[in-house]
């Protein structure tokens, strides 16, 4: 039975000013490239059963720059859809709703195509994640190159806790988690590695 590694995304202006990225598909900074540049001697020494990435380019780019080959697109990678607060910091919106949280609130909707999504939403994708992710890791360690926040939300749903509960787990840019099993039981092996 393989490990399933998370990797998040290398840095954008965005991630560093906080502002909420999910379709808007900035590029990786030149720190976010050496950042995903720096993880291939975690990540291309594997075979991986299955390798997959978000179809944004900024997750795209840093498998390739990991030494991730042939991560195929999985649609159901992609961020959290913010909706109306796209591009928004959690600062400004506190200015109009003090109380709003993400993992209990979600967001209002959006422009038309974005009508932004509840925990509740983001777990079931995930959920069909690892369903995908299951029937590969009998063959072998899978590879997820993903955003923040899905990532969490995966995480929540692949130790059994409720989507909301991806709270709990603070992600880093440009890094790589593992999740695994003890006793046959899930379980966070290792959590914002680097080099």
């Amino acid at each position: 039975m393989g490990d399933l590694l998370l990797v998040r995304h290398g840095e954008t202006e965005w991630s560093v000013s906080g502002q909420h990225t999910s379709w808007t598909d900035l590029p990786l900074t030149q720190h976010g490239e050496e950042q995903a540049k720096s993880l291939a001697p975690l990540l291309s020494q594997r075979t991986y059963a299955l390798a997959l990435t978000s179809p944004l380019g900024r997750a795209i780019r840093t498998a390739e720059l990991a030494g991730i080959p042939a991560a195929a697109v999985e649609p159901d990678l992609h961020e959290w859809d913010y909706g109306a607060y796209e591009g928004i910091t959690t600062v400004e919106i506190h200015r109009t709703r003090p109380d709003w949280n993400l993992w209990t609130d979600g967001v209002p909707p959006g422009p038309d195509g974005h009508p932004g999504e509840s925990p509740e939403q983001i777990g079931r994708r995930a959920d069909r994640v690892l369903a995908r992710v299951s029937a590969a890791l009998p063959d072998g360690d899978v590879v997820l190159v993903a955003h923040a926040h899905f990532l969490r939300v995966l995480t929540a749903r692949g130790l059994g806790l409720a989507p909301a509960d991806g709270r709990l787990f603070q992600l880093a840019t440009g890094t790589v988690s593992r999740l695994s099993t003890e006793h046959d039981r899930p379980v966070i092996a290792e959590w914002n590695s680097r080099p």
